[in-house]
């Protein structure tokens, strides 16, 4: 497969148009606290926002591909190709809706099972990430400033290595898994919990070492797993699987600290 120029910038375009479109307004609605909350089936919030940004990502990506197919977190599959566009509009819906900015808009391409190209736009933020298979990864406040990027050399466990942590409750009710986080913190210079896009952007342009997260699904990750494998880094579930679209964990890290981390969480 040839990934070309048109692949990215169509899903950066498509982030863009999520993002600051008068009719979608993912930003400005933001802004003015606009819009209505409902609570989905898993009682998680989802507001007009989410739903008409999605749908703006599709009919541009839609536009340049029209053969392609979609998972989408508000609307869900559509289509069947080789070619598969995984979306969440707005990653961090409860940020959102409370009034933080750490939220993102995310966008991966999935190609026969593997996962190629991933857009991460943290708008409010002021930051994206962005990598394609094979062309490594870049952040910047845009695709113009974007900034070649690259995980740590931190060499394994110790004072100078730093760990983030996401989602931890179904790791919380796993006795084996809460026992193998509490000797990783004891191990590491520093522990915190940034979450959602930020700890990844942080882990590939090389300011943390290592990000464990369960409670998690493929749209929260997809894009970020290109940008973190892209940056050097290594990127699995807990049990060091690799991640597909059932995934529910990660651990993702430089490589000597992740290797660390996974023989301790690995059966």
């Amino acid at each position: 497969m040839a990934l070309t120029e048109s692949f990215l910038a169509s899903a950066l375009e498509a982030a863009h148009r999520a993002a600051d479109l008068a009719e979608v307004g993912i930003r400005a609605r933001y802004a003015a606290r606009d819009f209505s909350v409902d609570a989905k089936a898993d009682a998680t919030p989802v507001t007009e926002a989410d739903r008409a940004a999605e749908l703006a990502i599709k009919d541009v990506l839609r536009a340049a591909f029209p053969d392609h197919a979609f998972l989408g977190e508000e609307h869900g599959r559509e289509g069947d190709s080789d070619y598969l566009w995984l979306i969440d509009p707005i990653d961090g819906t409860k940020a959102f809706v409370r009034g933080y900015p750490m939220f993102s808009t995310q966008i991966a391409l999935m190609y026969r099972g593997d996962l190629v190209l991933g857009v991460s736009a943290a708008g409010e933020y002021g930051e994206r990430a962005w990598a394609v298979r094979g062309g490594g990864a870049y952040i910047g406040t845009s695709a113009a400033t974007g900034k070649r990027v690259h995980v740590s050399e931190t060499n394994g466990f110790g004072p100078m290595a730093a760990i983030s942590t996401g989602n931890l409750k179904s790791m919380a009710r796993d006795p084996r898994r809460w026992q193998v986080l509490g000797e990783l913190v004891s191990r590491v210079g520093r522990i915190r919990g940034y979450g959602d896009f930020l700890h990844y952007h942080l882990l590939a342009q090389g300011s943390i070492d290592l990000v464990v997260e369960s409670d998690l699904n493929i749209l929260d990750i997809a894009a970020l797993v290109v940008i973190v494998r892209e940056a050097g880094g290594v990127f699995t579930t807990l049990d060091g699987d690799p991640v597909g679209l059932d995934v529910r964990n990660a651990l993702a890290g430089a490589p000597a600290v992740h290797a660390e981390a996974l023989a301790l969480f690995k059966p």
